[in-house]
């Protein structure tokens, strides 16, 4: 028991040593622009490109864990994860920039897909619950590294953020990565409050399975507005001109960007595994249901009261918090419903719905752009968090009763 523990420990210390490529991004694209004049669109693509190679290749490199291991695959994340930072530190052309992306991306894929199937399968019995603490780690992590990045590129320049930062996570991960294992092929019980696939289902039916298509839909959905605010929520304190405005709560004053950025990686990290845990009580589907519902609400409340400085950093950290739940409920359902032997493969198909998502990012510039607001951004983001919150119940449940049905039918 106590092995699977410190198991648990390593991965959320490697998610959060990752978590600063994607998370931390939206605090070097105005250095960058003011440094190249490149405009904003080409550098967000930067973060397109990070996010596409973070997921697409996910079931790959969940292949080869469910194959030979985490270890090796973890190993080679540290190290794409140091080069990844060290290019961006010396990149003077796009081109450039975009392949440190693709590297860095393939090192967050390694490392999340690896942590994420460790703890899918070590803990069966507290499945939503581990993975949310697991990825916990890439939601929470930047929360000790935004404000050091932030002075260090305000002080040092970005180059210096990029290299000492990168070098600093690669690091870490590849001392972490050594000490990484599988679980073991029995002994460890299932959880009997959720209800599991006694099947093991391989990735190729798994991709035959209505199911399967529908969580990936509603997956593509919410993370897409997540994903959104997680690019260009800088850009939108610009655009409201209160991004330097000192905020204080709770005796801490800090600017906007900062204090958001900061309370943003604390709320969406804590939603991690609190929707996870609750999803193991009161079912993933009920669980979906109140996550993305609380997304359409915070939203709603930003695009109405986003622009006052205080109403911005409180109202961001719901909304984050709400998007925490999407990193662990949909790993877990995915495990429920398809078993554990191809979990890290399945799970990195489910996965890849991020990649899709990501490609939606830069066409909010150019919404904002023909629009002349946020306004029509916060509409869509509204929209896209309602459906998933209801297909969760209105489709996705019965399509799973009657999956339950058609297997004890075939027993």
């Amino acid at each position: 028991m106590t092995k699977r523990w410190l198991q648990l420990a390593i991965g959320i210390v490697c998610m959060v040593m990752v978590s600063s490529l994607q998370q931390s991004w939206t605090l070097f694209v105005e250095p960058i622009d003011a440094r190249f004049q490149w405009g904003r669109a080409a550098i967000q693509a930067d973060f397109a490109i990070l996010v596409l190679a973070a997921t697409m290749l996910v079931p790959f490199e969940g292949w080869f864990v469910d194959r030979f291991g985490p270890r090796p695959v973890a190993l080679l994340g540290g190290v794409l994860v140091g080069a990844s930072w060290g290019l961006n530190s010396i990149a003077d052309s796009l081109p450039l920039f975009y392949l440190a992306a693709v590297l860095g991306g393939i090192g967050v894929g390694c490392i999340y897909g690896t942590c994420l199937g460790n703890a899918l399968k070590w803990f069966p019995d507290r499945r939503g619950l581990a993975v949310g603490l697991t990825i916990a780690g890439f939601g929470i992590g930047p929360a000790f590294t935004v404000v050091p990045i932030h002075l260090t590129i305000q002080q040092s320049g970005y180059e210096a953020a990029f290299l000492w930062f990168g070098l600093g996570q690669g690091t870490v991960i590849v001392l972490l990565a050594l000490m990484l294992a599988k679980p073991p092929s029995h002994g460890l019980a299932a959880a009997a409050r959720v209800a599991h696939s006694e099947r093991h289902h391989t990735p190729r039916e798994v991709l035959r399975s209505p199911v399967f298509w529908l969580l990936f839909v509603m997956s593509l959905m919410i993370t897409a507005v997540a994903l959104v605010f997680t690019a260009y929520l800088a850009t939108m304190a610009l655009d409201f001109r209160i991004a330097e405005v000192p905020v204080s709560l709770l005796g801490i004053t800090l600017p906007v960007v900062t204090f958001a950025l900061t309370l943003d990686r604390i709320t969406n990290g804590l939603g991690r595994p609190l929707c996870g845990w609750l999803s193991d009580h009161v079912g993933r589907h009920n669980a979906m249901l109140m996550a993305f519902t609380l997304s359409a609400v915070s939203v709603l409340a930003f695009a109405i009261w986003g622009k006052h400085p205080v109403m911005f950093v409180l109202l961001s950290g719901v909304m984050f918090f709400s998007w925490g739940g999407v990193a662990s409920l949909f790993p877990a359902t995915c495990t429920d419903y398809f078993g554990t032997s191809y979990a890290t493969t399945n799970a990195g198909l489910l996965h890849t719905a991020k990649g899709f998502a990501a490609l939606l990012v830069p066409l909010s510039e150019t919404v904002v752009s023909a629009t002349g607001s946020w306004h029509a951004v916060f509409i869509i983001a509204v929209g896209m968090s309602i459906v998933p919150a209801v297909m969760g119940i209105a489709v996705l449940r019965p399509l799973r009763t009657a999956q339950l049905k058609s297997a004890a039918m075939a027993k």
